[in-house]
């Protein structure tokens, strides 16, 4: 199975990621637009990294009542977007609603059901009422948002094998919280696997962010880890 890199462009507007887009076109096809780039520029961002030849993967997490996640993303599918997130956590009508309204707004969207965060623990869960173990929660969101016929979802890659056992089939499983070997720890990731390793595990894509932007050259080490996918 292949697995393919997701460049997470965790940049406050899209003109200061533009330098390393242009770096890597031809080599990446795939980046993450999220809450800070998209709240400071709103579409425009999605529009003008798309116009510049790549895969947009928009990370909103979207989770408010049925019908307000519905109506966004019929709003949101009209986009040049390949993904869009919504939060599992939202329940069965929800993710049902949004999926009704991605069939109908843009079929060949991947609606991508996040189930628990990368940045939270088994203590972290235990603090929002949740008691079980993080593998549990994920593999009980995971089976819900598949029954809401979501053909993605949102994993760390800790969960990743398990979720492939589970979904043998079509579900495509995207993994955060990716360190490459030798990277060090302190931020707010917790769940974490190298590159390598989670597409041995399963992964269809993979997210990095900071192990990139941060690097010294942020273009070679993105090489780095399409090389290690390769």
């Amino acid at each position: 199975m292949s697995c393919d890199l997701i460049l997470a462009l965790d940049y406050p507007t899209s003109a200061a990621a533009r330098p390393l887009l242009r770096r890597l076109n031809g080599s990446l096809r795939w980046v993450k637009i999220g809450l800070q780039m998209f709240s400071a520029e709103g579409p425009d961002c999605v529009r003008a990294i798309a116009g510049e030849g790549f895969k947009v993967f928009l990370d909103l997490k979207l989770h408010d009542i049925p019908n307000t996640v519905a109506r966004a993303v019929e709003s949101l599918s009209a986009l040049p977007i390949g993904m869009l997130t919504l939060h599992t956590a939202g329940g069965r009508e929800m993710l049902a609603g949004a999926r009704a309204a991605q069939a109908q707004a843009n079929p060949e969207l991947l609606l991508l059901g996040v189930t628990v965060l990368t940045s939270m623990d088994a203590a972290g869960l235990a603090e929002i009422g949740v008691t079980g173990a993080p593998d549990e929660q994920v593999a009980r969101l995971a089976g819900l948002a598949a029954d809401a016929g979501l053909r993605g979802l949102v994993c760390s890659p800790l969960e990743v094998a398990a979720l492939r056992a589970q979904f043998p089939g079509g579900m495509q499983l995207v993994a955060p919280g990716i360190r490459p070997a030798g990277e060090g720890g302190g931020d707010d990731q917790k769940r974490v696997l190298t590159p390598a390793a989670a597409a041995r595990a399963g992964a269809n894509y993979i997210v990095v962010g900071r192990p990139i932007l941060q690097a010294k050259d942020p273009g070679a080490a993105a090489q780095a880890v399409l090389a290690e996918l390769a």
